[in-house]
């Protein structure tokens, strides 16, 4: 029998102008497949949470609601804008209390966080991490920022600093392999730090449309995002 997979890192098209998982496609394609749950995480926002529950529902499928996150790095998200810089963190609602928190979250991010990108930061998280399960991110990650500019070390607080903030058991440290140059590195130091701070790993793909058909419609989605030119041989593009 073959290892089930649930893709817990996944992009609709809810994610404006960079998902491109249409719902109900990726419902029945899901089903299709034999997969029995997913999760919907878009980009700093739940608006689809109502139309992803449904449409995994009436499939049979596991709905898991979460958001990747864009925590800012200033200390206040309210505080007035001097730079834009954040990291992604990828959370999950393991209950209704996390449920109840995610909209807390995306609400203040969007509404007193707004800054190019919806943030809140890490102060605000803290307060607002019940029932939610986090995840270290992609390569925007905090963590994997620290391993690609190779600060092991400040890697290892963060992760450590995160453990703290979910609890023990509810933050993961998030492999991913697309092919891309920097993805073996952060795995080996990620193997890495599983052992020094026996954090589990768990590993995505860091999905954005359902199959390889669709993969030229969403390169053309990316170019109305950047004001790229598909005739551009140096356009934004996913590589794999």
């Amino acid at each position: 029998m073959a290892a089930e997979f649930t893709h817990l890192h996944l992009h609709t098209d809810y994610s404006l102008l960079d998902g491109a998982c249409d719902v109900d496609k990726l419902a029945g394609h899901l089903s299709k497949i034999g997969q029995t749950a997913a999760a919907m995480t878009d980009h700093g926002n739940i608006f689809g949470a109502v139309h992803f529950f449904d449409a995994m529902q009436k499939k049979g499928l596991k709905p898991i609601l979460g958001c990747e996150l864009y925590i800012c790095k200033n200390e206040d998200h309210r505080a007035p804008f001097n730079d834009d810089k954040y990291n992604h963190l990828l959370v999950l609602a393991e209950n209704e209390a996390g449920y109840r928190n995610l909209v807390r979250l995306t609400s203040e991010a969007a509404l007193h966080g707004f800054y190019r990108k919806p943030r809140v930061s890490k102060a605000f998280l803290a307060k607002h991490s019940e029932g939610l399960i986090g995840f270290s991110g992609c390569l925007a990650g905090e963590v994997n920022q620290h391993l690609m500019e190779g600060k092991y070390d400040e890697a290892k607080r963060t992760a450590g600093f995160y453990e703290d903030l979910f609890g023990k058991g509810n933050y993961f440290l998030e492999i991913q392999d697309h092919g891309l140059a920097p993805d073996k590195a952060v795995c080996d130091s990620l193997f890495k730090l599983e052992r020094e701070l026996n954090i589990p790993l768990i590993a995505t793909n860091d999905s954005h449309y359902v199959a390889a058909d669709d993969s030229r419609a969403h390169e053309i989605l990316l170019c109305v995002q950047t004001a790229g030119s598909m005739n551009d041989p140096k356009r934004f593009k996913f590589d794999t």
